[in-house]
This record gives C-alpha cells, sequence and structure tokens, in this order.
C-alpha cells in the first residue's frame, strides 16, 4: 500500500479513466471506503485497538498432533491454557500517562487569553486528549473534532480505524474531505440490527449516508446536508476543515506494530508453561514390558482410575512398568519470558518501573536513564501535538471571538506538556534552594517539585511576606512617591 495518498481530483481523474465513463463523486467516495475498509492498514488498526482491550491471538489457539498421515491434527484432549499478559496495554498506558497525565499548562503574555483557553480547554479536553492519545498509539493517528453542544465549544474524539482521509498534500496537513465510518444499532420492527453509517465531511458542512454492498446511499433519517455547528439556531460552517489529526509519529504507524510478535510470545510461552505443569501424561511416559498386546487407551483409562497396572511374566521374562521423567525446567521459561519482555520495552520504547536502577534512593541521573528511551519518544509525539494545538487554538479562537469573549487573534500561547517522570524530589528541592540568588525566584518556584501552579505561589509569597513585615509596604510606597516626585516633604 503506497505511503501517501494522491489528491483527490486527480484519483477522481484516474478512475473515471479506468472506468471509460463518467464517475460521480458519491461513487468515488464508496469504491475509496470499500477499499479501504477491508486493507491491511485499517485491519492493522483494528488489531492495535483489540490488543488494548485483551483480546489478543493466543485465545484462538488450538493444540495440535501429528496425525497417521503426518498432517496436523486438532487435540481436545490435552490442556489448552490461552494466557493474556498484557503487557502490551500496560506500556500503551504508560506513554500515554508520561506525556498527557498531567495537566497541560497554557502560557501567554496576554494573560486574559490564557484564562479563556484555560476555561474552554479545561479538564474535559484533557479527559477527550487523553482518550485521543490510547487511539493514536493504538492506530498511528486519531482524530479531534470541534464541535458546539449548548452553544459552548466541544472537542470529540475519533479512532484512526473510523475515518479514512483524502489528503491534499504528501506531508498529510491539510485535508481536502474525509469520510468517517461507524456502526449503528437500529431496530427493524422487533429485531435489531447493526448498519453502517458514514459521514461525509467537507468544507461545504457533513453528508450522512449508508453504506451498504459498497454503496453509498442518503440516510433517511438524516437531513441531506448539515452545517458543522448552530448558534441561536443559525447553520454555520467552519472557515479551517474541522478533523484534527493527532499523530503518533509523521509515518501514522501505529505501535502495535512494534509489539505484536513480541506480545504473542510473551502469551504463547505462559501457556505453554501452564500446559506442561498440567500435562500429567506429558512429563512422565510409562516403559510397559511383555504387555504389547494390551490396548494402551483401556491402560491408561484403567491407571487413571484405579492407580494400579497388573504386570506378568511372558516367556520366561518378567513383566515390569518404569516411567521416563520429563523435566520442565523452570529457569528457561524465566529466563525466555525475560528476554521477551525486555525487548518488548526496547522495541515500545518504554521503560520498566522495576529496574535495578529505580531502586535505593536513586540519583536524578540513574532516573533519566531508565526514562531515556520513552522521553525519546514522547518528544516526536509532542512535536505531532504542538501542530494539532495550532489547529485547537484556531477554534477556541474563532469561538472566542464569536461568543464576545475576547478577540485574542494577534496573541500567541506556549503549550507546555508536564511530563509525569519520577523525580528524587530531596535532590529537586536542594537544587532548588542552592539556585537562589542565581537565577529568578520564578524560574525557582516553577522547578519545585511540589509546586502545580508557579504564579499562584509566587502570589503567596509575596503575601506571606507583607504579612511578617507590614511595614515592608508602606516603605515601598513611599520609595515609589519619592521616585515620581511626590510624598511627605516635598518643600
Amino acid at each position: 500500500m503506497p505511503l501517501f495518498k494522491q489528491p483527490i481530483e486527480q484519483m477522481l481523474i484516474n478512475l473515471k479513466l479506468k472506468a471509460g465513463k463518467p464517475l460521480t463523486d458519491l461513487e468515488f467516495y464508496a469504491r475509496e471506503l470499500a477499499q479501504w475498509e477491508h486493507s491491511q492498514e485499517r485491519k492493522e488498526m483494528l488489531d492495535g485497538e483489540r490488543y488494548y482491550v485483551n483480546d489478543h491471538d493466543i485465545l484462538k489457539r488450538k493444540r495440535t498432533a501429528i496425525g497417521k498421515d503426518g498432517t496436523l491434527i486438532e487435540v481436545d484432549n490435552v490442556p489448552n491454557n490461552r494466557i493474556v499478559d498484557n503487557q502490551y496495554a500496560i506500556h500503551v498506558d504508560k506513554k500515554v500517562n508520561y506525556l498527557l497525565g498531567k495537566p497541560i499548562t497554557f502560557s501567554s503574555e496576554n494573560t486574559e487569553y490564557a484564562e479563556a483557553v484555560k476555561s474552554v480547554l479545561g479538564t474535559k479536553f484533557m479527559r477527550t486528549l487523553k482518550n485521543a492519545g490510547v487511539e493514536t498509539l493504538n492506530s498511528g493517528i486519531a482524530w479531534l473534532y470541534p464541535c458546539y453542544k449548548n452553544n459552548e465549544l466541544i472537542f470529540r474524539s475519533f479512532p484512526g480505524y473510523e475515518i479514512l482521509p483524502f489528503w491534499a498534500d504528501k506531508a498529510h496537513t491539510e485535508l481536502d474531505a474525509a469520510l468517517r465510518l461507524y456502526p449503528v444499532e437500529v431496530y427493524t420492527g422487533r429485531e435489531k440490527k447493526i448498519v453502517k453509517k458514514v459521514d461525509l465531511f467537507t468544507l461545504d458542512g457533513v453528508q450522512t449516508f449508508l453504506f451498504e454492498n459498497g454503496i453509498l446511499k442518503p440516510d433517511p433519517d438524516a437531513e441531506q446536508s448539515q452545517s458543522y455547528i448552530t448558534i441561536n439556531g443559525k447553520p454555520f460552517n467552519w472557515e479551517r476543515f474541522p478533523l484534527i489529526p493527532i499523530k503518533y509519529n509523521h509515518k501514522e504507524i501505529p505501535l502495535i506494530r512494534r509489539a505484536r510478535t513480541l506480545q504473542d510470545a510473551i502469551n504463547l510461552m505462559e501457556s505453554d508453561f501452564i500446559n506442561c505443569m498440567e500435562e500429567d501424561a506429558g512429563s512422565s511416559i510409562l516403559v510397559i514390558r511383555n504387555a504389547e498386546k494390551e490396548d494402551l487407551g483401556k491402560l491408561r483409562q484403567n491407571l487413571n482410575t484405579y492407580r494400579a497396572i497388573k504386570v506378568r511374566t511372558f516367556d520366561g521374562k518378567d513383566g515390569d512398568v518404569s516411567t521416563l521423567e520429563i523435566e520442565v525446567n523452570a529457569e528457561n521459561y524465566k529466563l525466555i519470558l525475560s528476554l521477551l519482555k525486555t525487548a518488548l520495552i526496547e522495541n515500545m520504547r518504554s521503560y520498566d518501573a522495576k529496574d535495578d536502577r529505580l531502586s535505593n534512593s536513586p540519583n536524578q541521573m540513574n532516573i533519566q536513564s531508565v526514562y531515556s528511551e520513552i522521553d525519546l519518544d514522547a518528544n516526536g509525539m509532542e512535536t505531532e501535538l504542538q501542530a494539532a494545538f495550532g489547529d485547537i487554538l484556531w477554534f477556541v479562537k474563532t469561538y472566542l471571538a464569536n461568543a464576545g469573549k475576547g478577540d485574542f487573534t494577534n496573541d500567541d500561547m506556549t503549550v507546555i506538556f508536564n511530563r509525569d517522570m519520577l523525580i528524587n524530589e530531596t535532590e529537586a528541592i536542594d537544587n532548588c534552594g542552592k539556585s537562589a540568588g542565581i537565577v529568578s525566584d520564578e524560574l525557582i518556584v516553577s522547578m519545585h517539585p511540589w509546586v502545580k501552579d508557579p504564579a499562584q505561589e509566587l502570589e503567596r509569597l509575596k503575601k506571606q511576606k507583607e504579612e511578617a513585615d507590614p511595614y515592608r509596604n508602606a516603605f515601598e510606597q513611599a520609595n515609589i512617591e519619592r521616585q515620581n516626585g511626590g510624598g511627605l516633604n516635598a518643600e
């Protein structure tokens, strides 16, 4: 599959040439959607979601053995454990919480603008963004959709496997159109069934269709063409395309591609180990002498029932029963599992919270070395998120202007992602104390591990000093007035 799709106009021209007859826009979208629905690209996105929610391939595993004709046959009379040790989901959560687990800081020289942004992009938006972060890792890309609810701006998130984008450029930065494919439960009489609905997003608005047998049909339960937002009963459309991509990396590669084979191997090793522990017949082999004519199935049944075997002398040779023991070496499994989990951490660019370097009050250098891989990967994801926030803030500014809450068109905003890294608090506090008089109090307060809001903490410090020295304010005010040519004893 090509990495980049052609611009939509060129794709239409190519399809029309191949078809030899005019192709409508709706037919073009239907063809592209039918191809994408069952594509390897979308299947990988769905696999990422599937593995995250514990639906792994090991759950479909069957035990097999070599049959009489040499082919594999399914065996159902042996243990068949299907253990899911979901390391993939653990590391997805670690990566998302590392970058998006703490509230984002919005900083601007215009404090009014910063407060207005905080009021829109509050805790609900943070939750939506964090959920989109999970979808981004599972699918390689997720989408934020700005819309209005009760005349207020909100953002919804769509997973990558629901959105088929039509990019206007090879860098995948601008959209011509997009299709959203999603299932909906409906009742036909008394029967419930699942129908596929499709939303077509363009700059002119959104249209909803039913997708049946590779054909897009108008949805009878929806308006033919809808505007993106309605304010006081009036329909409006955004000037920008209202789908914001949140990418894991610039090639939109999902994390499951790096982790799947290692995750499957971990599940397989643990399942096989449990199987070996449960297989009485597999851990020992009976050796029976002078009983060639015995039916082995009957003999094994009697052994399981009576826990005894009859032996006899045949042709002057004594009958006997002995066993060949097959030892299951648990240390081998432990070693292989350790290697697999270490490889999984490295390939997912995560970290091991049980690393020896984090024990016994580690210094900050040891902590940073443990977090180095996840920190480098977070840098790439943050670059994509910073680009996305350029669009997010445009929609926020537009909403604030339309709502009469201020025109902040020319104001800039710095978006700071506060990463959730373990720190040595004692060392950090000691360094803050030693920095007094060398750097500003504002920087020291912002670096202190106990401080969440530096501006608020500085205000508290100022108030604390005033209460401790009630005359300080009076002298400072007198100095200001003297410098301005006023104050007491002016003559």
